[in-house]
């Protein structure tokens, strides 16, 4: 594979009849995929996570060369960090794709089965969703996770990537076709628009006839567009307001490590923590050292009038900073009455992506468990582990914050759908 190849950008004569193409063809590989074998797809699997280790330099330089024109763009640091690409991170894409293998096959499943008192033996079998359309911001790292994840659940993907990452994408992209060609599968398994052309998205919304599914990742304004234009069904990720829950029995030592993991591992991605919640009974005990630990990270934090009182270093915060996703070393914090206020506050202010409670009592964990209506709720952990890779999917698309078809990470079993067999000795229905 050239590098030339691979950093390929020539616009399209006509947008509307690319965009059509890419559908047949993806048509055409989603078909040929629904049949492929759990060896061929896991083969294609390999050969892409090989490809990305051998051509991890020409990665390299297509991401440099997004990172340079994403500074002269002046992207703040959280979208630099989404957009960035180290040797670790591209090896990390490597071994997500390696993990997808070890999954089991989704698709052929039998969900369930039973027998009808006529002799009718029915089941419920999983089968591929079919066309994927995936749309996503600054992060290449989606284009291995989303490409990967569709073949193993035996789908075809067209993927449009944000502007920002154009050259990293093209190049991880090529490495996943070169996987497909090695296993003897259609590379038009996965595609993109060869285009920054923002028209593409519209277009892709309407493309019904040849699109089973539309999965956007990325923030409000991008979700809205989606939900707005698509004549596709919509399988939303939206952005991760989270919130740390410290409740009044939570451990000083625990409480310290997960707040400032959940905040400021990565500050730009969808599982940082950006509301902190403590109870009051326990606020003076917690805090000051709490607050200490963020200022020594470099976090500011912006608080209620009972924070302030307990740090002159704390900014006022304002009513908006109780639903924003700062996706920066930005921490709103605030006091409250107890679980049933921090769980009001949750769902007044929250996304419904991720919250966890920190607490040594059993019995308020498993409340707030059972009460908080989010993807995925913890207790006594990090925001951060809302990963499909540390759930132990390989990886993800995204966490979906809907409630139809998936919910929380979209993985392989996320991407697939169900039919009904039904297998007779000449019943007839009276």
């Amino acid at each position: 594979m050239q590098a030339e190849a691979i950093l390929k950008t020539e616009a399209p004569r006509d947008l509307a009849e690319e965009m059509t193409a890419l559908g047949r063809a993806a048509r055409e590989a989603a078909d040929a995929l629904a049949k492929a074998s759990t060896e061929s797809k896991n083969a294609a699997l390999d050969a892409a996570a090989s490809a990305i280790d051998a051509h991890t330099d020409e990665i390299l330089e297509a991401n440099h060369r997004d990172m340079e024109a994403a500074r002269d763009k002046g992207l703040t640091p959280a979208m630099l960090d989404r957009l960035e690409l180290n040797e670790a991170r591209i090896a990390a894409m490597a071994t997500g794709l390696r993990e997808i293998v070890a999954l089991p096959d989704p698709i052929g499943r039998v969900l369930a089965e039973w027998d009808r008192p006529n002799g009718l033996r029915i089941s419920r079998v999983s089968v591929p969703l079919g066309v994927i359309g995936i749309i996503y911001e600054s992060r290449p790292n989606v284009t291995a996770d989303a490409g990967g994840l569709c073949l193993k659940a035996g789908n075809a993907a067209i993927l449009r990537g944000g502007s920002e990452s154009f050259h990293s994408s093209g190049a991880i992209l090529e490495c996943l076709r070169t996987g497909l060609r090695a296993a003897g599968l259609p590379a038009n398994a996965v595609q993109r628009p060869h285009t920054r052309d923002r028209a593409a998205v519209g277009l892709l919304l309407g493309m019904s006839e040849y699109v089973d599914v539309i999965i956007p990742r990325g923030g409000r304004g991008l979700v809205e567009r989606v939900f707005n234009e698509s004549r596709v069904p919509v399988l939303a990720h939206l952005e991760g307001i989270c919130h740390t829950y410290l409740h009044e029995r939570a451990d000083l030592e625990k409480a310290r490590r997960i707040v400032v993991n959940a905040k400021l591992r990565r500050t730009g991605v969808c599982g940082a923590t950006e509301t902190l919640l403590v109870d009051a009974a326990a606020a003076e005990a917690l805090l000051p050292p709490i607050l200490a630990d963020l200022r020594a990270a470099g976090c500011e934090v912006r608080g209620d009038r009972r924070v302030q009182a307990l740090s002159s270093e704390v900014l006022p915060a304002a009513n908006d900073d109780w639903g924003k996703e700062f996706l920066a070393p930005i921490l709103a914090v605030r006091v409250v009455s107890g679980l049933d206020e921090a769980m009001e506050h949750i769902a007044r202010h929250g996304s419904h992506h991720t919250e966890s409670i920190v607490t040594e009592d059993e019995e308020a964990a498993e409340r707030f468990l059972a009460t908080v209506d989010s993807g995925i709720v913890m207790h006594n952990a990090s925001t951060q582990f809302a990963d499909g890779g540390e759930f132990g999917m390989g990886a993800e698309i995204g966490i979906s914050t809907g409630k139809l078809h998936a919910r929380g990470p979209v993985g392989c079993e996320e991407l697939t759908s169900y039919k009904y067999l039904v297998r007779g000795s000449g019943q007839i229905r009276p």
